[in-house]
């Protein structure tokens, strides 16, 4: 009895894992940028490489403890992948516990065969998501002033890209449209930020390709981006990161001070490019209490 107990909890636990609501973000025949080819999904360890239908993974929080706050969490891979488990389902479990919404986004990589401008696949794709997410609010309980954008790495590009670009590269003229893509807020963990001197070179290349020119990589280095308009934004990021240097994130929070945008910068010592929410180098786990507090100092979580 207690083995056929526990295959069950196994089996459930399986379940509940994959069971997530898969949004399409896109009606048949209308994605924007495409060729109309027919791509299969392909994935390995947990690793997307691959996009056939973009789309979001819904995790919605419990009646009792949603703040009506959710976040749009965009998974790393140095736009060649998306480890949308470890850092994006993992995300989207914690800030569920937080009592805050949250919605992992499977975005078209710019290395699809299928893309006519590669690099302007992953931002339709992402704004069409927080179009989607503040369409449904009312079904999920949401408050239209309390929707953020999270990303780690390369998802950190897109994530600031999101939170700093405010041309409508998603708009296919239907009812989706009505409703602003721009977040309330942004969390940024090891983000890539720039296209410049600290860029990191993989995801230059996979998202703007292997001879950008200086318009394109100036067009996507999210710092020279920051207005007035950009909202509040956290960062986290190790000094001895050896695979997005920890510039990417200085030069973003410099021009936030400089725009006077406010936002909670932390270089913490240790922690290279490994920073998740447990299994972290040293004190570097402490990074998600903080960023808790700060998502309560800012009205987020009420």
């Amino acid at each position: 009895m207690k083995r056929s107990l526990f295959l069950l909890l196994v089996l459930f636990g399986g379940f509940t894992t994959f069971a997530q609501e898969f949004i399409p973000l896109w009606p048949e025949a209308q994605m924007p940028n495409s060729k109309g080819m027919k791509l299969e999904h392909i994935e390995e360890r947990e690793r997307i490489t691959q996009v056939a239908t973009p789309g979001m993974y819904a995790f919605i929080t419990s009646k009792e403890e949603n703040h009506g706050s959710a976040v749009l969490i965009c998974p790393p891979g140095g736009y060649a992948k998306l480890t949308y488990n470890l850092a994006g389902f993992q995300f989207a479990k914690w800030l569920n516990t937080c009592g805050i919404n949250a919605f992992v986004l499977i975005h078209r990589l710019p290395t699809s065969p299928d893309l006519v401008e590669r690099e302007k696949g992953p931002i339709q794709d992402a704004q069409r998501a927080m179009k989607m997410i503040r369409a449904n609010a009312e079904k999920w309980k949401l408050n239209t002033r309390k929707i953020g954008v999270m990303g780690a790495s390369a998802g950190g590009h897109l994530a600031s890209t999101l939170a700093t670009h405010s041309i409508d590269y998603s708009s296919i003229s239907d009812s989706l449209d009505n409703h602003p893509f721009a977040p309330d807020f942004a969390v940024l963990i090891s983000p890539v930020i720039t296209m410049g001197e600290f860029a990191h070179k993989g995801s230059v290349r996979n998202l703007l390709g292997d001879s950008p020119s200086d318009a394109q990589k100036t067009a996507f280095s999210n710092e020279l981006h920051v207005s007035t308009q950009t909202p509040p934004t956290f960062i986290a990021v190790a000094q001895n990161d050896p695979v997005v240097p920890a510039m990417n994130s200085l030069l973003f929070y410099q021009s936030m001070i400089q725009h006077k945008v406010p936002g909670s910068l932390h270089v913490f010592q240790k922690g290279e490019h490994s920073i998740a929410l447990r299994n972290t180098p040293d004190y570097i786990d402490l990074w998600a209490a903080l960023c808790e507090k700060w998502l309560q100092d800012i009205g987020m979580v009420r």
